[in-house]
C-alpha cells in the first residue's frame, strides 16, 4: 500500500507540474497583450483550470486508463515509471524553455516502461496512434480556426478605430482566456486522473466496469493543476507569448477562441490533446494573417523538434526508470 501512496503522490506531483508548466498556454497571450497583469492572469487561469469537472466529461481520463496500454499490463512499477519519465521530461523542456507536451510526455513515459515490462503486445496501437495524430491535428485545426476567426473579425470591425477595436477586444479577451483556460483544465487534469485510477484498479481498489474516476481523485486532480498553474511557468511565457509573433487584444482573442474550441472538441471525443500544441497552432494562425513573415518560423521549428521529440525521448526514459524500479524493488 505503501508504494501505491507513492504513486498516487506521484500523479499529484506530475498534474501540478502540468499546470505549473502549461500556464504559459494559459496566460501568455492576455500577458503579452497586456489585458492582465501576469498575476491577474494565472489567477484567472487557475480558477478555470479548477472548475473544469464541472463542465466536461471523464472520457479523456478513460482514454488514460484503458486505452493507451493493456489494462492487464498495468502494475505500480509501470505507473511509477510512466510518471517519473514524464517529470523528468516537462521539467527538462520548462528549464530550457521550451513548450512541449505533457500528455505526450506521460503517454510515451507509459509506452516505454509497458514495452520493457509486458512486451509490444500490451500497447494498444489504435489508442496511440490516434494521440500521435493529433500532434499534427491539434495545432494544425487551431491554426486553421484562428486564422478564419481572424478574418471573420476584421471584416467585422473595419471600419472601427483602432482605438474602439482595442478597447472592446481588451474585454472579449478575458472570456476567451477564461475559455481556453477552461479547456485547459478540462483536457490536462483528466490524464493525471486516468493514471490514479488505473493504479487503484490495478490493486483491486476500484472495479474495472467503473465509467469515472472517484470524486476525490477529480477534485484532487483538478486542485493539483490550479495551484501549478497559479505558481507559473514563467519562463515559457515569452516564447509564447511575443517570441512566435507580435500579438494585439484582438489577436489574442482569436488565439485563444481557436485553441478553446480544438480543446473543447477533443475533450468531448476523449482525446488526450497538448494545449501547448493547440495555442502555438493558433497564435500562429492569427500570425500568419499578417503575412509569413510576421511568424518567426526560427522559434517554430524549435518548437516543433520538441513536439516531435516527446514521445520517443519520454519512451526511453519511461523504458529506464522502470527497469531501475524493477530492479529496486
Amino acid at each position: 500500500m505503501t508504494f501505491l501512496y507513492i504513486v498516487i503522490a506521484l500523479a499529484i506531483i506530475f498534474d501540478f507540474i502540468n499546470g505549473f508548466h502549461d500556464s504559459a498556454n494559459s496566460i501568455a497571450t492576455v500577458v503579452s497583450t497586456k489585458v492582465l497583469s501576469p498575476f491577474n492572469a494565472v489567477l484567472l487561469a487557475a480558477v478555470f483550470n479548477f472548475i473544469a469537472f464541472m463542465v466536461f466529461p471523464m472520457k479523456v481520463a478513460t482514454t488514460i486508463q484503458k486505452n493507451v496500454i493493456d489494462p492487464a499490463a498495468v502494475n505500480l512499477i509501470v505507473i511509477a515509471a510512466s510518471l517519473v519519465a514524464a517529470i523528468i521530461w516537462n521539467l527538462i523542456t520548462w528549464w530550457w524553455g521550451l513548450p512541449s507536451s505533457s500528455s505526450h510526455t506521460l503517454v510515451g513515459g507509459m509506452v516505454g516502461a509497458a514495452l520493457v515490462s509486458a512486451g509490444p503486445g500490451a500497447i494498444i496501437g489504435g489508442g496511440v496512434l490516434k494521440i500521435a495524430i493529433f500532434i499534427v491535428v491539434a495545432p494544425l485545426l487551431g491554426m486553421v480556426m484562428s486564422y478564419i476567426i481572424s478574418i471573420v473579425v476584421i471584416n467585422i470591425v473595419k471600419k472601427q478605430s483602432p482605438f474602439i477595436v482595442d478597447k472592446h477586444f481588451r474585454k472579449l479577451q478575458l472570456i476567451s482566456a477564461a475559455a481556453f483556460s477552461l479547456g485547459h483544465g478540462g483536457n490536462d487534469a483528466q490524464k493525471s486522473m486516468g493514471i490514479i485510477w488505473a493504479a487503484l484498479i490495478s490493486m483491486g481498489l476500484a472495479s474495472p466496469a467503473s465509467t469515472r474516476p472517484a470524486f476525490w481523485i477529480i477534485l484532487s486532480c483538478q486542485s493539483a493543476i490550479a495551484l501549478g498553474t497559479l505558481f507559473g511557468g514563467w519562463r515559457i511565457v515569452k516564447t509564447m507569448g511575443q517570441r512566435i509573433t507580435k500579438l494585439k487584444p484582438f489577436e489574442g482573442f482569436c488565439a485563444e477562441t481557436a485553441g478553446a474550441l480544438t480543446l473543447f472538441g477533443a475533450t468531448h471525443f476523449g482525446i488526450p490533446v497538448s494545449t501547448t500544441h493547440t495555442i502555438t497552432g493558433a497564435i500562429m494562425g492569427v500570425g500568419a494573417i499578417k503575412g509569413a513573415s510576421a511568424v518567426k518560423w526560427g522559434v517554430t521549428r524549435k518548437i516543433f523538434w520538441a513536439w516531435i521529440l516527446t514521445i520517443p525521448i519520454s519512451a526511453m526514459i519511461g523504458a529506464g526508470v522502470y527497469t531501475i524500479l524493477k530492479a529496486i524493488l
